[in-house]
């Protein structure tokens, strides 16, 4: 059908209506006229406005060329043509678009694949020429905190309880809920100038702490003069630890030559000691480790301490209260008979056996009285108890021992010597000791000794022989020990029995030495402070830094265990040259000036033997430089004069076998001198398993100091994991080993990463191992120090096969 029909099918009335074709065919063909002839208008209107714009564009584009053109030739002067801003922004914004799409396109083109294989080849040239240049060291200086004091504030504490706290660490380490019992007891006293805070005749009972203000403590001389000890200051402390032992033991006694007045309006805070009573009998066990505490510091400030010159020994006698013209009691009865003509019959078995046992009950009875036991307890030392003869000239207990040998003594008859060797000073201002014995004292028939030495458990500090044919009770420290785990009151008997035998002057020095206990970055003094003490240092490791004008520190000495800390400065009265801090936890003895112009005035050969230990310094520091110009030896900026005496030894990871290597330097090291190699087991087997804890803290911290005296050097093993006896190591080392298997790697271990932060001022040194089978030079050595911060010294080391081997610890 053709359209036209459909068109008239569309459009009739009715059906069967005939409709003419010629009006709707001649309608169609106009329509479909101008709608050929409106698309062509359209089309040719689409094309001249394209072209026109076209035109246009292209005509701005020419323009802004000519004009540009035009600009840069006459330098804007008689210039018709003026870019507007909008024009120049548009005109550089389109040339950097093209320049981007002509980049664009040469980058995914064949040619700019080409440059970039290109490119990558010189880079891999440049780097094999970069892998081909040696490493560089980097030189790496020691941390700040290295030369610096720690300025951390006091955790937030009011200043009164922080002093409190400070005061109460002479007898050792409390737990806060015994802290806060001893508090309730305090009081303040308010002084005003001039007023006395006690004097002569008072009750010696109390702890005084200054809180604002100072205090002036004097003695009163025989000849009615007055001489200064000490001025105490703000936080300071003034009490007597053998006061303590009295009031314990129940015999509080009184000031007799020691007077306290204030110098300006002084608040004091006042503990008196009869509080620790209420605390001891809940916890008898810390009586036990208090008075241990005590007799500590009494024995390495006494004058026959180990680290003290001992060339004024006669002068002990009257130190400790001895007369040196007491008669020596008649030998052994036995010896008297011979005398008389006697010794040549014979005596009956019975009536030996009966002698012997009337010697050992009636040493029993003296002990069980002397220990403060009743009659029922004497089956504690029934059986421990020995009575044995010595014959003229015979040993029995050697200085230093500190083994089943140290005992409390108890003599029957005959007579007793005690002596130490005399030491003296060498070139570079040490102690070593001599071969000569100096007489000390003597003992008598009825009297004890050896208490001191049993309750500290140290060494003992003398050698007694036998003068004539003489019987001695013994009772052996693990006896006495036994016997305090029953009756926890019998170490205030012993030490009770050690205090009655001092001097007043003990007594007097006693109240004006001071305990300083400062962890690790605390200053001891500063440069340009007043010096009115010096210092003795107990344990630990102080270093001495100058800060120049410039700026600049530098160490000037370090010094260790019984070494007198500015004395120099003391002696002439002159501002400090230099500050002294502590490298790691230390105790010391502070030494006022008042002290020692009392000591001087009383004994001279102190200042004559001080002056000896100055000039023996002196001497050895100069002929130390002499050599080393003779030697043509550059001489250390920061060199050290006092030798380590504790080592910590530090893994890199799990890999580094520790204990061989600890076992291979121990040994090498016992060929030079004593050495001692002490780990996590060793120490909870020797102290029990407890000992870690913070409740025995100053336990463990005596029990490494006297291993310290006893040998040359302690070797520290840590664990391979960060514990608490690892911490401990780090804190009692006065420098860290760090040990790494060079076939392994330079990788720094998580160890490390906390030496690092916890042990600012201890020196380290790096320790490399190496299989004795390798037959090429240690490498990588820069790259092992350059990954690590700075380290002192670095060692290679090159180790037999055996150490490399796993085995078990108990094989090694």
């Amino acid at each position: 059908m053709s359209l036209f029909s459909v068109f008239k099918s569309q459009t009739s009335p009715e059906e069967g209506t005939e409709v003419s074709e010629a009006p709707y065919y001649v309608v169609f063909s106009e329509c479909v006229k101008d709608s050929i002839f409106w698309t062509v208008g359209a089309f040719a209107f689409t094309v001249i406005i394209v072209c026109l714009y076209r035109w246009r564009k292209w005509h701005v584009e020419s323009l802004e060329k000519i004009a540009a053109k035009a600009l840069w030739m006459s330098g804007y002067e008689n210039s018709g043509y003026r870019f507007r801003k909008r024009d120049k922004v548009m005109f550089y914004g389109r040339r950097m678009l093209r320049k981007m799409k002509s980049l664009s396109d040469q980058a995914y083109s064949g040619q700019g694949r080409k440059r970039r294989a290109v490119m990558r080849f010189a880079r891999r040239i440049l780097q094999m020429q970069k892998d081909n240049m040696p490493m560089q060291l980097k030189v790496l200086e020691p941390p700040a905190e290295f030369l610096e004091e720690s300025r951390e504030g006091s955790l937030g504490m009011p200043p009164d309880v922080l002093y409190m706290l400070q005061s109460i660490r002479i007898f050792g380490h409390f737990e806060k809920p015994v802290f806060f019992k001893l508090c309730k007891f305090t009081e303040v006293i308010s002084l005003q100038t001039g007023e006395f805070l006690f004097k002569i005749g008072d009750t010696d009972d109390s702890v005084y702490v200054v809180q604002t203000g100072s205090i002036n403590v004097s003695i009163n001389n025989a000849d009615g003069t007055t001489m200064s000890l000490k001025i105490i200051h703000k936080g300071e402390t003034v009490t007597s630890l053998l006061s303590f032992i009295d009031v314990l033991a129940g015999s509080s006694s009184v000031y007799k030559t020691v007077t306290a007045r204030a110098m300006e309006p002084t608040q004091v805070i006042r503990l008196p000691m009869y509080a620790f009573k209420e605390v001891f009998d809940e916890s008898p066990d810390l009586l036990v480790r208090v008075v241990q505490v005590i007799m500590v510091r009494l024995e390495r400030s006494s004058p026959g301490h180990k680290r003290t010159n001992s060339t004024y020994l006669e002068e002990v006698m009257a130190l400790y209260g001895y007369s040196g013209d007491r008669p020596d009691m008649l030998a052994d009865l036995a010896t008297t008979e011979c005398a008389t003509g006697s010794c040549g019959r014979k005596v009956s078995s019975t009536k030996m056996v009966d002698e012997k046992s009337i010697h050992y009950v009636y040493a029993l009875d003296s002990f069980v009285r002397e220990l403060g036991l009743q009659d029922e307890d004497k089956h504690l030392l029934e059986g421990s108890m020995e009575v044995r003869e010595y014959q003229a000239g015979a040993t029995i207990i050697r200085e230093g021992d500190n083994n089943d040998n140290v005992s409390l003594i108890f003599l029957l008859s005959g007579s007793l010597q005690v002596y130490q060797f005399r030491y003296t000073y060498s070139q570079n201002g040490t102690i070593k000791q001599e071969n000569t014995e100096v007489h000390v004292l003597s003992i008598h028939p009825g009297e004890f000794d050896g208490g001191l030495a049993v309750i500290t458990g140290e060494a003992s500090l003398y050698t007694i022989r036998a003068k004539h044919f003489s019987r001695v009770a013994l009772l052996s420290r693990s006896t006495v020990y036994n016997v305090m785990r029953e009756r926890p009151k019998t170490v205030l008997d012993i030490a009770n029995s050690v205090v009655r035998k001092l001097s007043p002057l003990v007594r007097q020095c006693d109240f004006a030495l001071d305990w300083m206990f400062l962890e690790s970055g605390r200053a001891v003094f500063r440069q340009d402070e007043q010096s009115d003490s010096t210092y003795i240092v107990l344990s630990g490791r102080i270093r001495s830094v100058a800060t120049h004008s410039n700026g600049k520190k530098e160490i000037v000495g370090e010094y260790g265990k019984g070494d007198l800390v500015g004395l120099v400065e003391m002696i002439t009265d002159t501002t400090r040259t230099t500050t002294a801090m502590a490298v790691r936890d230390s105790e010391l003895a502070k030494l006022p000036q008042g002290l020692f112009n009392a000591i001087k005035l009383r004994h001279p050969m102190v200042v004559t033997q001080l002056f000896g230990l100055l000039s023996h310094r002196l001497l050895g520091s100069v002929q130390g430089r002499h050599s080393r110009a003779m030697t043509s030896q550059t001489v250390e900026p920061n060199h050290i004069k006092h030798k380590y005496s504790t080592v910590a030894i530090v893994p890199v990871n799990e890999d580094v076998p520790l204990s061989a290597f600890t076992y291979e330097l121990y040994h090498s090291l016992c060929a030079i001198g004593p050495t001692l190699r002490l780990t996590s087991d060793v120490v909870r087997k020797t102290l029990g398993a407890n000992i870690l804890d913070s409740a025995n803290e100053y336990r463990l911290t005596s029990w490494l100091a006297q291993q310290e005296d006893r040998n040359m050097l302690a070797l520290y093993q840590c664990d391979n994991i960060v514990s608490p006896w690892t911490q401990r190591c780090w804190r009692q080392a006065d420098v860290i080993l760090i040990v790494g298997v060079g076939d392994h790697g330079p990788g720094v271990g998580s160890m490390e990463r906390e030496i690092d932060r916890l042990m600012l001022r201890t020196q380290k040194e790096l320790v490399i191992l190496h299989p004795d089978n390798s037959t090429t030079k240690p490498t990588n050595t820069v790259q092992w120090l350059n990954m690590r911060s700075w380290v002192m010294k670095h060692h290679h080391i090159q180790c037999k096969k055996r150490m490399f081997t796993r085995k078990s610890q108990y094989r090694i």
